[in-house]
């Protein structure tokens, strides 16, 4: 009976990862890795564990439905996979090595720190309604970074030119990074790059985050699973409840505003940032 409860608390903190990692572009490790590590008990390194796994169903769950509706860009994804595939390999190595030697807390509080930092911008750049320019450069053409979808919610077709792809490849480097050491998917730093860094719309670069992070999960949960911290009976009603609140939530996504969805995202920002911070004081 003890063992049915908890797999059905799991499977419902798994909804609600799912829910929120679809529709703001940052995966379901967002939401689980702190429910595993503070409601269960479970040791970081095996939420982390558990979290790359979820992730790669939240990928599943909603970058299908984002691409059948052409909201995620398949060429910018695959791009950018290069650079956060290599990231999370690096990540992952460099987790089995800190994770041995107990030195994760001052790498906690600095991501958290650039994390918080990084909102002030955001906010002031939404104000002015910088983000939904045509910008180009020569890698707009070359890697065709140009598209267009219908929006659900405005009821009107969205046509969108990214540039400064260099600039996403380095912070796609970086979210890889994130998703080894952390276990959190990248989608943080991803989504940043690409509607900060390269001037994509909101809803374009949730979606084609969601395509990524499954394949970056993908890469960071191999290693993962080599080092042990990788639980099936953690895992199992963890992406089942993903998968299904993935689903949902890339519905809603499709009919929500965009203005909302970036609040979202900013909110989510805010609580990541915490979130390493108060694990780098062994507050989590």
């Amino acid at each position: 009976m003890i063992a049915i409860i908890y797999f059905v608390e799991l499977l419902l903190a798994g909804i609600i990862a799912g829910v929120v990692g679809s529709m703001s572009g940052l995966g379901g490790g967002v939401v689980i890795v702190p429910a595993l590590t503070l409601l269960f008990g479970i040791p970081l390194e095996y939420a982390a564990g558990a979290s790359l796994v979820s992730t790669i169903a939240t990928s599943s769950g909603a970058a299908s439905a984002y691409v059948k509706d052409k909201l995620a860009n398949i060429r910018i994804g695959m791009s950018l996979e290069v650079a956060t595939t290599l990231g999370a390999i690096v990540g992952s190595l460099l987790a089995a090595y800190i994770y041995a030697n107990g030195i994760s807390s001052y790498l906690f509080i600095v991501f958290g720190i650039v994390l918080i930092i990084s909102i002030y911008p955001a906010i002031k750049e939404y104000k002015k309604g910088k983000m939904h320019r045509m910008n180009k450069d020569w890698s707009t053409k070359f890697f065709q970074l140009s598209g267009s979808y219908y929006d659900k919610a405005e009821k009107k077709v969205v046509r969108y030119s990214g540039y400064r792809w260099g600039l996403g490849e380095i912070v796609s480097l970086g979210g890889g990074l994130m998703s080894g050491l952390l276990g959190v998917g990248g989608g943080v730093l991803k989504v940043m790059g690409m509607n900060r860094g390269m001037r994509l719309p909101m809803k374009v670069t949730t979606s084609t985050s969601n395509f990524m992070i499954g394949v970056t999960a993908a890469t960071s949960s191999a290693i993962y699973w080599s080092l042990g911290y990788i639980q099936p009976f953690i895992v199992a009603p963890v992406v089942i409840g993903i998968l299904i609140g993935a689903y949902f939530g890339s519905k809603v996504l499709e009919r929500t505003q965009s203005r909302k969805i970036r609040t979202l995202f900013l909110i989510m920002l805010g609580v990541v940032g915490l979130q390493m911070i108060f694990r780098g004081f062994g507050v989590a």
